[in-house]
Protein backbone atom coordinates (compact mmCIF):
# COMPACT_ATOMS: atom_id res chain seq x y z
CA UNK A 1 0.00 0.00 0.00
CA UNK A 2 1.50 3.29 -1.17
CA UNK A 3 -0.52 5.84 0.81
CA UNK A 4 1.20 8.86 -0.74
CA UNK A 5 0.44 7.61 -4.24
CA UNK A 6 -3.21 7.01 -3.31
CA UNK A 7 -3.53 10.52 -1.86
CA UNK A 8 -1.93 12.05 -4.94
CA UNK A 9 -4.28 10.15 -7.26
CA UNK A 10 -7.32 11.47 -5.39
CA UNK A 11 -6.03 15.08 -5.42
CA UNK A 12 -5.06 14.95 -9.12
CA UNK A 13 -8.45 13.48 -10.08
CA UNK A 14 -10.18 16.32 -8.24
CA UNK A 15 -7.98 18.96 -9.90
CA UNK A 16 -8.60 17.40 -13.33
CA UNK A 17 -12.37 17.44 -12.78
CA UNK A 18 -12.01 21.16 -12.07
CA UNK A 19 -10.11 21.70 -15.32
CA UNK A 20 -6.70 22.04 -13.66
CA UNK A 21 -4.02 19.94 -15.40
CA UNK A 22 -0.88 21.47 -13.86
CA UNK A 23 -0.26 19.54 -10.63
CA UNK A 24 3.55 19.47 -10.56
CA UNK A 25 3.65 21.52 -7.36
CA UNK A 26 1.83 18.91 -5.26
CA UNK A 27 3.83 17.83 -2.23
CA UNK A 28 2.55 15.16 0.16
CA UNK A 29 4.24 14.92 3.55
CA UNK A 30 3.99 12.32 6.28
CA UNK A 31 3.53 14.50 9.37
CA UNK A 32 2.32 12.09 12.08
CA UNK A 33 5.56 12.21 14.06
CA UNK A 34 5.27 15.99 14.50
CA UNK A 35 1.58 16.86 13.96
CA UNK A 36 -1.74 15.32 15.03
CA UNK A 37 -2.76 14.65 11.42
CA UNK A 38 -1.26 11.82 9.37
CA UNK A 39 -0.47 13.58 6.08
CA UNK A 40 -0.40 17.14 4.80
CA UNK A 41 -0.95 18.24 1.20
CA UNK A 42 1.16 21.24 0.18
CA UNK A 43 1.38 22.96 -3.19
CA UNK A 44 -2.27 23.99 -3.51
CA UNK A 45 -1.25 27.63 -2.95
CA UNK A 46 1.14 27.61 -5.95
CA UNK A 47 -1.39 25.84 -8.16
CA UNK A 48 -4.10 28.35 -7.20
CA UNK A 49 -1.85 31.33 -7.95
CA UNK A 50 -1.15 30.05 -11.47
CA UNK A 51 -4.88 29.96 -12.28
CA UNK A 52 -5.80 33.08 -10.27
CA UNK A 53 -7.96 31.23 -7.75
CA UNK A 54 -8.21 31.60 -4.01
CA UNK A 55 -6.07 28.76 -2.54
CA UNK A 56 -8.33 28.25 0.47
CA UNK A 57 -11.43 27.86 -1.72
CA UNK A 58 -9.59 25.51 -4.09
CA UNK A 59 -8.46 23.37 -1.13
CA UNK A 60 -12.04 23.28 0.21
CA UNK A 61 -13.35 22.19 -3.22
CA UNK A 62 -10.81 19.36 -3.34
CA UNK A 63 -11.74 18.19 0.17
CA UNK A 64 -15.47 18.18 -0.65
CA UNK A 65 -14.76 15.79 -3.54
CA UNK A 66 -12.26 13.37 -1.97
CA UNK A 67 -13.80 12.92 1.49
CA UNK A 68 -16.18 10.30 0.06
CA UNK A 69 -13.38 7.70 0.11
CA UNK A 70 -13.41 5.22 3.01
CA UNK A 71 -9.70 5.65 3.73
CA UNK A 72 -10.29 9.10 5.23
CA UNK A 73 -11.58 9.76 8.74
CA UNK A 74 -11.34 13.55 8.72
CA UNK A 75 -9.92 16.09 6.27
CA UNK A 76 -9.24 19.64 7.41
CA UNK A 77 -8.29 22.76 5.47
CA UNK A 78 -6.13 25.37 7.16
CA UNK A 79 -5.41 28.79 5.69
CA UNK A 80 -4.02 29.83 3.34
CA UNK A 81 -4.48 26.45 1.58
CA UNK A 82 -3.09 23.42 3.42
CA UNK A 83 -5.00 20.12 3.48
CA UNK A 84 -4.55 17.97 6.60
CA UNK A 85 -5.47 14.28 6.32
CA UNK A 86 -6.59 11.98 9.15
CA UNK A 87 -6.82 8.38 7.93
CA UNK A 88 -9.61 6.03 8.95
CA UNK A 89 -8.25 3.63 11.58
CA UNK A 90 -10.61 0.84 10.50
CA UNK A 91 -9.22 1.20 6.98
CA UNK A 92 -5.65 1.01 8.36
CA UNK A 93 -6.55 -2.15 10.32
CA UNK A 94 -7.88 -3.90 7.20
CA UNK A 95 -4.82 -2.93 5.16
CA UNK A 96 -2.51 -4.27 7.89
CA UNK A 97 -4.40 -7.57 7.99
CA UNK A 98 -4.04 -7.84 4.22
CA UNK A 99 -0.34 -7.04 4.59
CA UNK A 100 0.08 -9.97 7.00
CA UNK A 101 -1.03 -12.44 4.33
CA UNK A 102 1.40 -11.15 1.69
CA UNK A 103 4.91 -12.54 1.21
CA UNK A 104 5.97 -9.12 -0.12
CA UNK A 105 4.15 -7.24 2.67
CA UNK A 106 1.73 -6.08 -0.03
CA UNK A 107 4.39 -4.05 -1.89
CA UNK A 108 3.28 -4.00 -5.53
CA UNK A 109 5.57 -4.76 -8.45
CA UNK A 110 6.23 -1.82 -10.76
CA UNK A 111 6.31 -1.80 -14.55
CA UNK A 112 9.77 -3.28 -15.19
CA UNK A 113 12.62 -1.39 -16.82
CA UNK A 114 16.11 -2.49 -17.85
CA UNK A 115 18.26 -0.71 -15.28
CA UNK A 116 22.04 -0.84 -15.62
CA UNK A 117 23.82 -0.15 -12.32
CA UNK A 118 27.55 0.56 -12.52
CA UNK A 119 29.16 0.18 -9.09
CA UNK A 120 32.22 -0.91 -7.10
CA UNK A 121 34.58 -0.91 -10.14
CA UNK A 122 37.97 -1.31 -8.42
CA UNK A 123 41.27 -1.10 -10.30
CA UNK A 124 43.06 -4.37 -10.92
CA UNK A 125 46.60 -4.97 -9.65
CA UNK A 126 45.65 -3.05 -6.50
CA UNK A 127 43.91 -4.04 -3.29
CA UNK A 128 40.44 -2.70 -2.61
CA UNK A 129 40.57 0.06 0.00
CA UNK A 130 38.10 1.98 2.14
CA UNK A 131 37.39 4.30 -0.80
CA UNK A 132 35.61 1.42 -2.57
CA UNK A 133 33.20 0.84 0.31
CA UNK A 134 30.57 3.46 -0.55
CA UNK A 135 30.24 2.65 -4.26
CA UNK A 136 30.07 -1.08 -3.52
CA UNK A 137 27.42 -1.11 -0.80
CA UNK A 138 25.28 1.85 -1.94
CA UNK A 139 25.20 0.48 -5.49
CA UNK A 140 24.39 -3.00 -4.22
CA UNK A 141 21.58 -1.75 -1.97
CA UNK A 142 20.06 0.10 -4.93
CA UNK A 143 20.34 -3.02 -7.11
CA UNK A 144 18.51 -5.07 -4.46
CA UNK A 145 15.76 -2.45 -4.07
CA UNK A 146 15.22 -2.17 -7.84
CA UNK A 147 15.04 -5.95 -8.17
CA UNK A 148 12.59 -6.19 -5.28
CA UNK A 149 10.32 -3.72 -7.08
CA UNK A 150 10.39 -5.90 -10.20
CA UNK A 151 12.94 -4.19 -12.45
CA UNK A 152 15.39 -6.13 -14.61
CA UNK A 153 18.65 -5.08 -12.96
CA UNK A 154 21.90 -5.45 -14.89
CA UNK A 155 24.79 -5.18 -12.45
CA UNK A 156 28.06 -3.97 -13.95
CA UNK A 157 31.41 -4.15 -12.18
CA UNK A 158 33.39 -1.88 -14.52
CA UNK A 159 36.82 -2.95 -13.26
CA UNK A 160 39.93 -0.97 -14.20
CA UNK A 161 41.75 -3.72 -16.10
CA UNK A 162 43.26 -1.74 -18.97
CA UNK A 163 45.65 1.17 -19.26
CA UNK A 164 49.09 2.53 -18.44
CA UNK A 165 49.40 0.86 -15.01
CA UNK A 166 49.55 -2.58 -16.65
CA UNK A 167 52.37 -1.49 -18.92
CA UNK A 168 54.25 -0.25 -15.84
CA UNK A 169 53.65 -3.44 -13.82
CA UNK A 170 54.52 -5.78 -16.71
CA UNK A 171 57.73 -3.82 -17.36
CA UNK A 172 58.67 -4.03 -13.67
CA UNK A 173 57.95 -7.78 -13.52
CA UNK A 174 60.02 -8.43 -16.65
CA UNK A 175 62.91 -6.23 -15.48
CA UNK A 176 63.01 -8.03 -12.12
CA UNK A 177 62.37 -11.50 -13.61
CA UNK A 178 59.17 -12.03 -11.61
CA UNK A 179 56.82 -12.87 -14.48
CA UNK A 180 56.55 -16.53 -13.47
CA UNK A 181 56.20 -15.79 -9.74
CA UNK A 182 52.70 -14.31 -9.78
CA UNK A 183 50.55 -15.95 -7.07
CA UNK A 184 47.53 -15.04 -4.96
CA UNK A 185 49.96 -13.62 -2.38
CA UNK A 186 51.73 -11.30 -4.82
CA UNK A 187 51.65 -7.77 -3.41
CA UNK A 188 50.66 -5.77 -6.48
CA UNK A 189 50.27 -2.61 -4.40
CA UNK A 190 54.02 -2.54 -3.71
CA UNK A 191 54.87 -3.53 -7.28
CA UNK A 192 52.67 -0.74 -8.63
CA UNK A 193 54.25 1.84 -6.28
CA UNK A 194 57.78 0.80 -7.27
CA UNK A 195 56.95 0.69 -10.98
CA UNK A 196 55.35 4.14 -10.76
CA UNK A 197 58.54 5.62 -9.29
CA UNK A 198 60.59 4.00 -12.07
CA UNK A 199 58.12 5.23 -14.70
CA UNK A 200 58.38 8.81 -13.46
CA UNK A 201 62.16 8.93 -12.87
CA UNK A 202 63.77 6.42 -15.25
CA UNK A 203 63.63 7.33 -18.96
CA UNK A 204 64.60 3.81 -20.10
CA UNK A 205 61.85 2.28 -17.95
CA UNK A 206 59.41 4.90 -19.28
CA UNK A 207 60.17 4.03 -22.91
CA UNK A 208 59.96 0.27 -22.28
CA UNK A 209 56.59 0.79 -20.58
CA UNK A 210 55.27 2.63 -23.64
CA UNK A 211 56.47 -0.21 -25.88
CA UNK A 212 54.84 -2.81 -23.63
CA UNK A 213 51.54 -0.90 -23.53
CA UNK A 214 51.42 -0.89 -27.34
CA UNK A 215 52.22 -4.63 -27.44
CA UNK A 216 49.47 -5.32 -24.91
CA UNK A 217 46.93 -3.16 -26.73
CA UNK A 218 47.83 -4.74 -30.08
CA UNK A 219 47.04 -8.21 -28.66
CA UNK A 220 50.52 -9.74 -28.28
CA UNK A 221 49.80 -13.20 -26.76
CA UNK A 222 52.74 -13.13 -24.35
CA UNK A 223 51.70 -9.79 -22.88
CA UNK A 224 48.01 -10.74 -22.85
CA UNK A 225 48.86 -13.86 -20.79
CA UNK A 226 50.81 -11.82 -18.22
CA UNK A 227 47.96 -9.30 -18.04
CA UNK A 228 45.40 -12.09 -17.52
CA UNK A 229 47.40 -13.51 -14.60
CA UNK A 230 47.47 -10.11 -12.91
CA UNK A 231 43.74 -9.50 -13.42
CA UNK A 232 42.63 -13.02 -12.41
CA UNK A 233 44.70 -12.87 -9.22
CA UNK A 234 43.14 -9.55 -8.23
CA UNK A 235 39.60 -10.73 -9.04
CA UNK A 236 40.02 -13.73 -6.70
CA UNK A 237 41.02 -11.43 -3.84
CA UNK A 238 38.11 -9.08 -4.48
CA UNK A 239 35.69 -12.00 -4.66
CA UNK A 240 36.47 -12.81 -1.00
CA UNK A 241 35.73 -9.22 0.02
CA UNK A 242 32.39 -9.18 -1.82
CA UNK A 243 31.41 -12.42 -0.11
CA UNK A 244 32.36 -11.08 3.32
CA UNK A 245 30.44 -7.85 2.62
CA UNK A 246 27.37 -9.83 1.51
CA UNK A 247 27.06 -7.95 -1.77
CA UNK A 248 25.49 -9.55 -4.84
CA UNK A 249 28.35 -8.88 -7.28
CA UNK A 250 29.83 -12.03 -8.84
CA UNK A 251 32.35 -12.68 -11.61
CA UNK A 252 29.55 -12.76 -14.18
CA UNK A 253 28.92 -9.06 -13.49
CA UNK A 254 32.48 -8.08 -14.44
CA UNK A 255 32.58 -6.05 -17.64
CA UNK A 256 35.93 -4.31 -17.42
CA UNK A 257 37.58 -1.64 -19.51
CA UNK A 258 39.34 -4.30 -21.60
CA UNK A 259 35.97 -5.64 -22.79
CA UNK A 260 35.59 -2.57 -25.02
CA UNK A 261 39.12 -2.48 -26.47
CA UNK A 262 38.13 -3.77 -29.94
CA UNK A 263 35.34 -1.19 -30.21
CA UNK A 264 37.60 1.83 -29.68
CA UNK A 265 38.90 2.36 -33.27
CA UNK A 266 35.31 2.36 -34.57
CA UNK A 267 34.24 4.85 -31.89
CA UNK A 268 37.01 7.27 -32.90
CA UNK A 269 36.28 6.90 -36.63
CA UNK A 270 32.55 7.36 -36.07
CA UNK A 271 33.04 10.52 -34.02
CA UNK A 272 35.36 11.91 -36.70
CA UNK A 273 32.83 11.07 -39.45
CA UNK A 274 30.11 12.89 -37.51
CA UNK A 275 32.42 15.94 -37.14
CA UNK A 276 32.23 15.63 -33.37
CA UNK A 277 35.93 14.72 -33.03
CA UNK A 278 38.77 16.57 -34.78
CA UNK A 279 42.53 16.23 -35.08
CA UNK A 280 44.37 18.68 -32.86
CA UNK A 281 48.19 18.73 -32.63
CA UNK A 282 48.31 15.09 -33.74
CA UNK A 283 45.74 13.87 -31.18
CA UNK A 284 42.02 13.25 -31.74
CA UNK A 285 39.92 15.53 -29.56
CA UNK A 286 36.34 16.61 -28.90
CA UNK A 287 35.62 20.21 -27.93
CA UNK A 288 32.46 20.68 -25.88
CA UNK A 289 30.77 24.08 -25.95
CA UNK A 290 28.72 23.29 -22.83
CA UNK A 291 31.89 22.92 -20.75
CA UNK A 292 34.51 25.65 -20.46
CA UNK A 293 38.15 25.43 -19.42
CA UNK A 294 39.77 27.99 -17.12
CA UNK A 295 40.28 30.35 -20.06
CA UNK A 296 36.57 30.32 -20.92
CA UNK A 297 37.16 28.21 -24.03
CA UNK A 298 35.33 24.96 -24.96
CA UNK A 299 36.67 22.04 -22.92
CA UNK A 300 38.81 19.62 -24.92
CA UNK A 301 38.51 15.84 -24.37
CA UNK A 302 41.25 13.64 -25.86
CA UNK A 303 40.00 10.28 -27.19
CA UNK A 304 43.20 9.16 -28.96
CA UNK A 305 46.80 10.21 -28.32
CA UNK A 306 49.40 11.01 -30.97
CA UNK A 307 50.95 7.54 -30.55
CA UNK A 308 47.60 5.88 -31.29
CA UNK A 309 46.71 4.80 -27.74
CA UNK A 310 43.16 5.32 -26.51
CA UNK A 311 42.07 6.96 -23.27
CA UNK A 312 39.47 6.32 -20.56
CA UNK A 313 37.06 8.70 -22.31
CA UNK A 314 37.10 6.49 -25.43
CA UNK A 315 36.40 3.41 -23.32
CA UNK A 316 33.56 5.12 -21.45
CA UNK A 317 31.95 6.22 -24.73
CA UNK A 318 32.12 2.66 -26.08
CA UNK A 319 30.70 1.49 -22.77
CA UNK A 320 27.77 3.93 -22.99
CA UNK A 321 26.97 2.87 -26.55
CA UNK A 322 27.13 -0.83 -25.63
CA UNK A 323 24.77 -0.37 -22.69
CA UNK A 324 22.08 1.00 -24.97
CA UNK A 325 22.71 -0.98 -28.18
CA UNK A 326 23.24 -4.40 -26.56
CA UNK A 327 21.87 -4.23 -23.01
CA UNK A 328 18.87 -2.09 -24.08
CA UNK A 329 19.11 0.10 -20.99
CA UNK A 330 16.12 2.25 -20.06
CA UNK A 331 18.09 3.78 -17.22
CA UNK A 332 21.79 3.83 -16.28
CA UNK A 333 22.96 4.56 -12.73
CA UNK A 334 26.59 5.36 -11.95
CA UNK A 335 27.95 5.10 -8.40
CA UNK A 336 31.19 7.06 -8.26
CA UNK A 337 32.35 9.88 -6.01
CA UNK A 338 31.62 13.57 -6.53
CA UNK A 339 35.04 14.27 -8.09
CA UNK A 340 34.04 12.38 -11.25
CA UNK A 341 30.80 14.26 -11.85
CA UNK A 342 32.00 16.76 -14.46
CA UNK A 343 33.89 14.09 -16.40
CA UNK A 344 30.85 11.79 -16.44
CA UNK A 345 28.58 14.61 -17.61
CA UNK A 346 31.04 15.31 -20.45
CA UNK A 347 30.89 11.65 -21.55
CA UNK A 348 27.08 11.74 -21.43
CA UNK A 349 27.05 14.97 -23.50
CA UNK A 350 29.27 13.37 -26.18
CA UNK A 351 27.10 10.23 -26.10
CA UNK A 352 23.98 12.33 -26.70
CA UNK A 353 25.65 14.33 -29.52
CA UNK A 354 26.74 11.11 -31.24
CA UNK A 355 23.31 9.54 -30.69
CA UNK A 356 24.89 6.64 -28.80
CA UNK A 357 22.34 7.15 -26.08
CA UNK A 358 18.89 8.61 -26.91
CA UNK A 359 17.37 11.37 -24.78
CA UNK A 360 14.66 9.10 -23.38
CA UNK A 361 17.28 6.93 -21.63
CA UNK A 362 17.82 8.28 -18.13
CA UNK A 363 21.41 8.59 -16.96
CA UNK A 364 21.91 9.43 -13.31
CA UNK A 365 25.13 9.98 -11.43
CA UNK A 366 24.44 8.91 -7.86
CA UNK A 367 27.58 10.51 -6.53
CA UNK A 368 28.70 10.26 -2.94
CA UNK A 369 30.93 12.05 -0.46
CA UNK A 370 34.07 10.87 1.30
CA UNK A 371 34.67 8.87 4.47
CA UNK A 372 36.59 11.04 6.93
CA UNK A 373 38.58 10.38 10.08
CA UNK A 374 37.69 12.22 13.29
CA UNK A 375 39.98 15.12 12.35
CA UNK A 376 37.83 15.63 9.21
CA UNK A 377 40.61 14.49 6.89
CA UNK A 378 40.27 11.54 4.48
CA UNK A 379 40.09 8.26 6.43
CA UNK A 380 43.57 6.72 6.22
CA UNK A 381 46.14 4.89 8.33
CA UNK A 382 48.37 6.87 10.71
CA UNK A 383 51.14 6.70 8.13
CA UNK A 384 48.82 8.30 5.55
CA UNK A 385 48.20 5.18 3.46
CA UNK A 386 44.79 4.03 2.24
CA UNK A 387 43.11 1.55 4.60
CA UNK A 388 42.66 -1.87 3.03
CA UNK A 389 39.00 -2.81 2.88
CA UNK A 390 39.75 -6.39 3.96
CA UNK A 391 41.53 -5.08 7.09
CA UNK A 392 38.64 -2.76 7.92
CA UNK A 393 36.10 -5.60 7.70
CA UNK A 394 38.28 -7.91 9.80
CA UNK A 395 38.55 -5.21 12.48
CA UNK A 396 34.75 -4.75 12.46
CA UNK A 397 34.29 -8.48 13.08
CA UNK A 398 36.88 -8.52 15.88
CA UNK A 399 35.33 -5.50 17.61
CA UNK A 400 31.87 -7.08 17.29
CA UNK A 401 33.24 -10.30 18.79
CA UNK A 402 34.28 -8.46 21.97
CA UNK A 403 30.76 -7.01 22.28
CA UNK A 404 29.11 -10.39 21.58
CA UNK A 405 31.20 -12.10 24.29
CA UNK A 406 30.32 -9.38 26.81
CA UNK A 407 26.60 -9.73 26.12
CA UNK A 408 26.61 -13.54 25.82
CA UNK A 409 29.51 -15.01 27.86
CA UNK A 410 27.94 -18.50 27.81
CA UNK A 411 27.55 -18.78 24.02
CA UNK A 412 29.67 -21.31 22.12
CA UNK A 413 32.61 -20.16 20.00
CA UNK A 414 30.70 -21.11 16.84
CA UNK A 415 27.74 -18.92 17.79
CA UNK A 416 30.00 -16.04 18.86
CA UNK A 417 31.82 -16.19 15.51
CA UNK A 418 28.48 -16.20 13.67
CA UNK A 419 27.16 -13.26 15.71
CA UNK A 420 30.33 -11.20 15.38
CA UNK A 421 30.33 -11.50 11.59
CA UNK A 422 26.64 -10.56 11.27
CA UNK A 423 26.91 -7.67 13.73
CA UNK A 424 30.29 -6.36 12.52
CA UNK A 425 29.63 -6.41 8.77
CA UNK A 426 26.03 -5.23 9.23
CA UNK A 427 27.20 -2.33 11.40
CA UNK A 428 29.79 -1.14 8.87
CA UNK A 429 27.31 -1.31 5.98
CA UNK A 430 24.41 0.29 7.82
CA UNK A 431 26.51 3.16 9.18
CA UNK A 432 27.44 4.09 5.62
CA UNK A 433 24.00 3.48 4.11
CA UNK A 434 22.27 5.50 6.84
CA UNK A 435 24.15 8.64 5.78
CA UNK A 436 22.96 10.89 2.97
CA UNK A 437 25.23 9.66 0.16
CA UNK A 438 25.82 13.21 -1.09
CA UNK A 439 27.63 14.14 2.13
CA UNK A 440 30.96 13.26 3.70
CA UNK A 441 30.76 11.44 7.02
CA UNK A 442 33.11 10.79 9.95
CA UNK A 443 34.03 7.16 10.62
CA UNK A 444 33.69 6.32 14.33
CA UNK A 445 33.84 2.77 15.71
CA UNK A 446 31.90 3.60 18.90
CA UNK A 447 28.98 5.00 16.91
CA UNK A 448 29.08 2.23 14.31
CA UNK A 449 28.79 -0.61 16.85
CA UNK A 450 26.50 1.16 19.32
CA UNK A 451 23.27 -0.54 20.41
CA UNK A 452 21.68 2.90 20.77
CA UNK A 453 20.62 5.28 18.03
CA UNK A 454 20.36 4.84 14.27
CA UNK A 455 22.62 1.78 13.93
CA UNK A 456 22.36 -1.78 12.64
CA UNK A 457 22.89 -3.35 16.11
CA UNK A 458 19.95 -1.32 17.47
CA UNK A 459 17.63 -2.55 14.70
CA UNK A 460 18.97 -6.12 14.85
CA UNK A 461 18.30 -6.10 18.59
CA UNK A 462 14.72 -4.84 18.03
CA UNK A 463 14.15 -7.80 15.70
CA UNK A 464 15.62 -10.28 18.21
CA UNK A 465 13.48 -8.77 20.96
CA UNK A 466 10.31 -9.52 18.98
CA UNK A 467 11.36 -13.13 18.44
CA UNK A 468 11.89 -13.49 22.20
CA UNK A 469 8.27 -12.43 22.84
CA UNK A 470 6.96 -15.32 20.77
CA UNK A 471 9.41 -17.73 22.41
CA UNK A 472 8.25 -16.72 25.89
CA UNK A 473 4.60 -17.18 24.94
CA UNK A 474 5.42 -20.39 23.02
CA UNK A 475 3.44 -19.12 20.04
CA UNK A 476 4.52 -19.74 16.46
CA UNK A 477 4.56 -16.75 14.12
CA UNK A 478 3.20 -19.06 11.44
CA UNK A 479 -0.04 -19.73 13.33
CA UNK A 480 -1.15 -16.31 14.51
CA UNK A 481 -4.87 -15.71 14.90
CA UNK A 482 -7.18 -12.79 15.46
CA UNK A 483 -7.63 -9.37 13.92
CA UNK A 484 -5.72 -6.13 14.37
CA UNK A 485 -7.36 -3.48 16.55
CA UNK A 486 -5.75 -0.05 16.89
CA UNK A 487 -7.01 1.38 20.18
CA UNK A 488 -4.10 2.90 22.11
CA UNK A 489 -2.05 5.75 20.62
CA UNK A 490 1.10 3.58 20.56
CA UNK A 491 -0.80 0.96 18.50
CA UNK A 492 -2.04 3.60 16.06
CA UNK A 493 1.44 5.03 15.54
CA UNK A 494 2.95 1.59 14.97
CA UNK A 495 0.14 0.54 12.62
CA UNK A 496 0.50 3.63 10.42
CA UNK A 497 4.29 3.30 10.32
CA UNK A 498 4.00 -0.31 9.17
CA UNK A 499 1.63 0.72 6.40
CA UNK A 500 4.15 3.26 5.05
CA UNK A 501 6.76 0.66 4.06
CA UNK A 502 5.89 0.64 0.34
CA UNK A 503 6.00 4.42 -0.08
CA UNK A 504 9.42 4.43 1.63
CA UNK A 505 10.75 1.72 -0.72
CA UNK A 506 9.49 3.68 -3.75
CA UNK A 507 11.01 6.95 -2.50
CA UNK A 508 14.34 5.22 -1.76
CA UNK A 509 14.43 3.76 -5.29
CA UNK A 510 13.42 7.00 -7.02
CA UNK A 511 16.06 9.07 -5.23
CA UNK A 512 18.77 6.42 -5.04
CA UNK A 513 19.10 7.23 -1.34
CA UNK A 514 19.28 4.13 0.92
CA UNK A 515 19.42 6.42 3.97
CA UNK A 516 15.66 7.00 3.50
CA UNK A 517 14.98 3.30 4.12
CA UNK A 518 17.49 3.26 7.00
CA UNK A 519 15.73 6.17 8.71
CA UNK A 520 12.39 4.40 8.32
CA UNK A 521 13.71 1.15 9.86
CA UNK A 522 15.21 3.08 12.77
CA UNK A 523 11.98 5.01 13.38
CA UNK A 524 9.97 1.78 13.15
CA UNK A 525 12.28 0.16 15.74
CA UNK A 526 11.92 3.18 18.02
CA UNK A 527 8.12 3.24 17.71
CA UNK A 528 7.99 -0.50 18.39
CA UNK A 529 10.16 -0.06 21.49
CA UNK A 530 7.72 2.54 22.84
CA UNK A 531 4.78 0.28 21.88
CA UNK A 532 6.38 -2.69 23.70
CA UNK A 533 6.93 -0.66 26.87
CA UNK A 534 3.50 1.02 26.82
CA UNK A 535 1.16 -1.62 25.39
CA UNK A 536 1.90 -4.84 27.25
CA UNK A 537 1.80 -8.05 25.24
CA UNK A 538 3.05 -10.56 27.79
CA UNK A 539 0.81 -9.29 30.62
CA UNK A 540 -2.29 -8.62 28.54
CA UNK A 541 -5.24 -10.68 29.86
CA UNK A 542 -7.55 -9.76 26.99
CA UNK A 543 -7.01 -12.49 24.37
CA UNK A 544 -8.19 -10.35 21.42
CA UNK A 545 -5.92 -7.49 22.47
CA UNK A 546 -2.95 -9.82 23.00
CA UNK A 547 -3.28 -11.36 19.53
CA UNK A 548 -3.81 -7.95 17.94
CA UNK A 549 -0.56 -6.76 19.50
CA UNK A 550 1.21 -9.97 18.56
CA UNK A 551 0.11 -9.39 14.97
CA UNK A 552 1.58 -5.89 15.10
CA UNK A 553 4.82 -7.30 16.54
CA UNK A 554 4.88 -9.99 13.85
CA UNK A 555 4.43 -7.38 11.09
CA UNK A 556 7.18 -5.26 12.65
CA UNK A 557 9.61 -8.21 12.67
CA UNK A 558 8.83 -9.05 9.04
CA UNK A 559 9.24 -5.43 7.96
CA UNK A 560 12.57 -5.06 9.78
CA UNK A 561 13.85 -8.33 8.31
CA UNK A 562 12.77 -7.49 4.76
CA UNK A 563 14.07 -3.92 5.02
CA UNK A 564 17.49 -5.01 6.29
CA UNK A 565 17.70 -7.81 3.71
CA UNK A 566 16.99 -5.30 0.93
CA UNK A 567 19.95 -3.29 2.25
CA UNK A 568 22.11 -6.43 2.26
CA UNK A 569 22.18 -6.72 6.07
CA UNK A 570 21.32 -9.88 8.00
CA UNK A 571 18.97 -10.14 10.96
CA UNK A 572 19.91 -12.22 14.02
CA UNK A 573 17.73 -14.74 15.84
CA UNK A 574 19.62 -14.46 19.14
CA UNK A 575 21.81 -11.84 20.73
Amino acid sequence: MNIKLKLKQHIVQSLTRNGIENNNNLLISNTYQKKPWHYQINGIIKIAKKINQDPYKLACNIVSEIQIYKMYHTIQVSKPGFINIFLNEKWIEKKLEKKMKSIRLNVKLVEPQNIVIDYSSPNMAKEMHVGHLRSTIIGDATARIMEFLGHNVIRINHIGDWGTQFGMIITYLKENKKINRITENTNFNKIYQKSKIEYETNETFFNKTKENILKLQSGDKHYINIWKKIVDTTIKKNEKIYKKLNVTLTNEHIVGESFYKNMLPNIVNDLKTKNIAVEHHGAIMIFLKKFKNRYGQPMGIIIQKQNGTFLYATIDLACLKYRYDVLHADKILYYTDTRQHQYLMQIVEIGRLANYIPNHVQIEHHMFGMILSENNHPFKTRSGNSIKLSSLLDEAIQRAKIIAKQKNPTLSKKKIDFLSRKIGIGAIKYFDLSKNRSNNYVFNWNNILSFNGNTAPYIQYAYTRILSIFKKLKISMLHLEGKIKLIELCEKKLGLKLLQFEEIIIETANKGMPNILCTYLYELSTIFSHFYETCSILLSKNIEMRFSRLNLAFLTARTLKLGLNILGISTINYM
